[in-house]
This record gives C-alpha cells, sequence and structure tokens, in this order.
C-alpha cells in the first residue's frame, strides 16, 4: 500500500511519482477535494490521471473533518491521530473494509492528500488501522 502527499509537488511530479511506483489507482482521502495549487483539485487531477492510465478515486468518507484538520494544523498530531482513529471505528469502518479488499485484489493502489510527512497526516492512520486488519500489508511513502 503507498501513501503520498502532494503538497511540494507539481501535477507532472506527482503523475511520475506514481507512475515510478507502479501506481494504477489513486484513492484521494480529502475530504474536499480541493486545492489552490493548479491541476489538484479532483476534476483536474482526475482527468490527469487518467491521461496516464491511473484511475482517480475520492472517498470522502476517508477525508479529516474539520474539526480534527485544525489539530492537524496547529501542530497537535498526536491528539489529531487520536481523534481521527476514534472517527474512523465511528463512521469509516466500511470504507476501511472495502480499501483493505482493493488492497487485497486490486491493482496498485495509493492513497492521496496534501501534506507532505506522513506522520502529520491521517492518511498514516488509515494505513495503520489497515495493517491491524491484515499485517500483511506494507506501507511505502512515496
Amino acid at each position: 500500500m503507498w501513501t503520498i502527499g502532494y503538497e511540494r509537488l507539481l501535477p507532472e511530479m506527482l503523475v511520475a511519482e506514481l507512475q515510478r511506483a507502479g501506481i494504477r489507482r489513486l484513492i484521494d482521502v480529502r475530504l474536499r477535494p480541493q486545492s489552490r495549487r493548479p491541476g489538484m483539485s479532483k476534476t483536474k487531477l482526475g482527468l490527469r490521471l487518467a491521461e496516464h492510465t491511473i484511475a482517480y478515486e475520492h472517498w470522502r468518507e476517508l477525508g479529516t473533518p474539520i474539526e480534527i484538520r485544525v489539530l492537524y494544523r496547529t501542530g497537535a498530531s498526536r491528539a489529531a491521530a487520536t481523534a481521527y482513529r476514534e472517527h474512523l471505528a465511528r463512521e469509516a469502518s466500511d470504507e476501511l473494509e472495502r480499501l483493505g479488499a482493493i488492497l487485497r485484489d486490486g491493482p496498485a493502489t495509493a492513497l492521496l492528500c496534501l501534506e507532505a510527512d506522513p506522520a502529520h497526516c491521517h492518511r498514516r492512520v488509515i494505513c495503520e488501522a489497515l495493517v491491524a486488519r491484515d499485517p500483511r500489508l506494507t506501507i511505502i511513502d512515496l
């Protein structure tokens, strides 16, 4: 299972990283797939990825709720991760199960969010929850 944050990447750099890793599907785990960075919003990103035969999906259910996002932005990563873990258990258990099945049976898949450092991003919590369900999974941060 791969993860990538686009914070320091231009769209063409993102595509190049995904291609190097052999990614065939990108799952966007932002609550709102909008960006001030040109080319990184849902529609344009999806079109660019399709040009390179990488499927794009937005899974809003795995996005960070606004109140938890504030914790991440203010540097309270531990508190944010704890709150997000609780959110996943309450609100997104079905999505985690579905994602686990995709990772087992589907094409090479990466999770996308803004944050460059996965240690300060909710995608790390998603990965930890998936590994807890299936210890055979390996996390690779691009």
